[in-house]
């Protein structure tokens, strides 16, 4: 078996939560009388964290304490807003399924505020389906540092190098590689082909089924 467990991002690889997200940041940007955003400009605005989505987002030299009342908002509006629009990719359960019923661990690390990461895996995903979910914590890095993704191999007993890191962002493929993982881009989500290969993605898949054919052509 070439790869025992597989490591995902959620947003813009398993789940489409890109309206959701817009939505809810130009929300805040109103409320504080800021300029909003379009919808395609959210995903290169997502991916980093909460912290930095708020950054990125709000004016130039917005001072910190108005930050820190823009995540807050965010947090209390989006706590309602989460499930109108998002949902898994045409493919993804299908896909998920069939992993794991080849005896493939599958595991979702995301740099999504932890608790949304469980409430969404929870609406989404049959239970027990993944093995272990980790979105971000307070005292634990962010991605693209490692430490998360090599937590998360030697809770399931994999060695990194049985792993692959599946993902739609720079973020993710940078995580993979410093883990000693292999990195898998998906065409299919919020950031673009090219980024994904400028930064030595080892494979780019066009479908959820691509990816299923890929880990189990080794068996």
């Amino acid at each position: 078996m070439k790869y025992s467990s597989i490591i995902f991002d959620l947003d813009g690889t398993l789940l489409d939560t890109l309206t959701d997200l817009a939505e809810t940041g130009n929300e805040v940007l109103n409320q504080h009388n800021f300029p909003m955003h379009s919808l395609n400009a959210y995903k290169h605005f997502v991916g980093d964290g909460l912290a930095v989505l708020m950054q990125r987002i709000t004016p130039p030299g917005t001072a910190e304490k108005v930050l820190r009342q823009c995540c807050t908002l965010f947090t209390e509006l989006y706590s309602q807003n989460w499930r109108r629009n998002s949902c898994p990719y045409a493919g993804i359960n299908d896909m998920l399924s069939a992993l794991k019923s080849r005896g493939i661990t599958l595991t979702v690390l995301s740099n999504k505020p932890h608790e949304f990461t469980r409430h969404f895996v929870d609406e989404f995903f049959p239970e027990g389906l993944f093995a272990v979910v980790y979105g971000q914590r307070t005292g634990f890095a962010k991605k693209p540092d490692p430490a998360v993704a090599l937590q998360i191999a030697e809770e399931c007993g994999t060695q990194p190098s049985e792993m692959i890191f599946v993902g739609d962002s720079a973020v993710d493929i940078r995580t993979g590689k410093a883990a000693g993982m292999a990195t898998a881009g998906v065409s299919w989500g919020f950031r673009s082909v090219q980024e994904l290969m400028e930064n030595n993605a080892d494979l780019i898949v066009n479908s959820p089924l691509e990816l299923e054919k890929y880990v189990l052509s080794a068996f």
